[in-house]
């Protein structure tokens, strides 16, 4: 059986949607751990909730990011994981961190990349004038929010939004297109050619991912 570790900073609704998926959907993998860098984050009490393993590595306790990202590294490779999905993880991780999960690590990002990299997405949004918004499901690499792009989806921008409205619209988003783009990647269906990702069929055919429904 496959194995997934979620790492998360606050309240992890991405990782919740992803729990909850597997259970649902009876996916043919396990959730190892959920692994926090704050002690105080609300997702770790739901995680418990569910039975599921949890940890904290509080990074305030390490000089360096490198420091910080040797013990994660070892911690979650307790697990022996599959898959590593960053659900909310608030850390710009290092270059050896990334390399090491190069094809196992995800991350889901609140913009419609490469648009909008890094924070306050929406503000961004909003300030340039856009009429359509959404989010990114992506390969993690060593530049921050460029990796390869699993999947996408796109909500509408409405005159009266402000950040509020516009990131719930977009977080009910996220909610659907990332436990799929999780349970691909455990699956084994997710390639990489000439720097996109497709999906595997059944069949061993190779498909576009759209995700727009």
């Amino acid at each position: 059986m496959k194995s997934l570790v979620i790492l998360i900073s606050g309240r992890g609704s991405n990782m919740q949607s992803i729990v909850e998926a597997a259970a649902a959907e009876q996916w043919p993998a396990r959730i190892a751990a959920v692994i926090s860098n704050r002690p105080d984050a609300a997702g770790l009490a739901w995680a418990q909730s569910r039975g599921i393993e949890t940890r904290v590595l509080d990074h305030r306790g390490f000089a360096t990011r490198e420091a910080f990202d040797a013990v994660l590294s070892a911690m979650i490779d307790e697990y022996s994981p599959d898959a590593v999905a960053l659900a909310g993880f608030m850390r710009v991780l290092t270059p050896a961190f990334v390399q090491h999960y190069e094809g196992r690590l995800l991350n889901i990002h609140p913009s419609l990349l490469p648009a909008f990299p890094g924070l306050k997405t929406h503000r961004a949004a909003l300030d340039a004038g856009v009429k359509e918004h959404g989010c990114t499901v992506h390969f993690v690499t060593a530049e921050l929010d460029h990796g390869p792009i699993i999947a996408q989806a796109v909500v509408p921008v409405s005159p009266g939004d402000d950040e509020t409205t516009l990131a719930a619209r977009v977080l009910e988003q996220e909610h659907r297109i990332y436990p799929r783009a999780v349970r691909w990647l455990l699956e084994d269906k997710l390639v990489i050619a000439d720097g996109r990702v497709h999906v595997r069929e059944e069949d061993g055919t190779v498909k576009a991912v759209l995700l727009s429904d």
